[in-house]
């Protein structure tokens, strides 16, 4: 297994860093995406950095956009926005290696169910995810906004041997045994995505003030009485256990400034991926995180009036509504 050669599949921010991370640890990673990033390496090579102040750079990157690349791989780490998982998965059954390893470090929940079926058991196929915050600064650099908070993938030979190969780092691999509760934990956090795209400000800026935090809140104690009616238990990711993580969001300024956003260590140029989309004009993976939870209520027979609601401002955003301001929104969301 020590030769097993690795392809980032889906090569943006997230995939540039965790790859990037990968090759300075000694891995032998090639990377696959779009053309301007390819250029963009070309020129400037590659650079990670994160929140403590490591940065390690890469002059020579193997970095392509044809997936026929993909035939020479062993392990995928497929991290495509989450709307690209069934086309990514066709480029995969097209040109991969039969019984080649695709681990999932993408948002949601349903990611996984697209690549078991769109693969039909021609590939090995695990659940993965990044707990933080991953910019695209310009001239080839990728940053990590967030301190700790390892990257994660589900327990099995094949990724203990990619652990053990990766070792501790910027991105070292934690193994779980309980992945979807992972997943569910981590889209519990994630909620605050859509609330930080639609604030228009970093997320410094956004978490300082309680109305945006009191939508977050509300969505994720929606969330968890969901999952409650489902009988599915969401895992504790990061500081904050699920239950906890609401009440923590929702607490006054003097508190939640003073304590929680100190040690979470948010650096102060990091936004969400979705606030980076609407930015740039791309649709977002709204449907993939509060979407999910809509979708689970529809499934079970009951509201998520707080959820639905986000997800229908974040697509009039996408079609270019402008930002709201903390108090409008709380209004607009949190209505008798």
């Amino acid at each position: 297994m020590a030769a097993d050669r690795i392809a980032v599949l889906g090569a943006g921010s997230v995939g540039c860093l965790i790859g990037g991370c990968w090759q300075v640890a000694g891995l032998p990673v090639t990377f696959f995406g779009r053309q301007r990033l390819a250029d963009d390496i070309a020129k400037n090579g590659l650079t990670v950095s994160d929140y403590s102040g490591w940065k390690s750079h890469l002059d020579t990157v193997d970095y392509r956009t044809d997936a026929s690349g993909l035939s020479e791989v062993d392990i995928i780490a497929l991290t495509v926005k989450s709307a690209a998982t069934a086309e990514a998965a066709r480029e995969i059954a097209a040109h991969g290696r039969d019984g080649a390893l695709v681990i999932s470090f993408q948002n949601g929940i349903s990611n996984v169910d697209i690549l078991h079926r769109e693969l039909d058991g021609r590939f090995e196929v695990a659940r993965g995810m990044v707990p933080y915050n991953c910019a695209y600064l310009g001239e080839g650099r990728f940053h990590k906004g967030v301190a700790g908070a390892p990257l994660y993938a589900e327990d099995r030979p094949e990724t203990r041997d990619l652990a053990e190969r990766i070792g501790d780092g910027p991105a070292e691999l934690t193994l779980s045994g309980d992945m979807l509760g992972m997943a569910w934990g981590k889209l519990l956090i994630n909620l605050n995505n859509a609330v930080n795209a639609l604030s228009g400000r970093t997320l410094l800026e956004q978490l300082k003030q309680r109305d945006y935090r009191r939508v977050v809140a509300a969505s994720q104690r929606e969330g968890l009485r969901l999952l409650k009616a489902a009988c599915i238990e969401p895992a504790k990711v990061g500081a904050l256990g699920p239950n906890m993580l609401p009440r923590a969001i929702d607490s006054p300024d003097w508190l939640f400034n003073n304590v929680f956003l100190k040690k979470w260590k948010i650096d102060a140029r990091a936004r969400s991926s979705m606030a980076d989309d609407l930015a740039q004009g791309r649709k977002t993976e709204i449907n993939y995180i509060n979407g999910e939870l809509v979708a689970l209520a529809e499934r079970l027979g009951i509201g998520a009036p707080v959820n639905r609601k986000i997800v229908e401002l974040i697509h009039a955003a996408e079609a270019g509504a402008k930002p709201w301001a903390p108090a409008a929104l709380r209004r607009e969301v949190l209505r008798p």
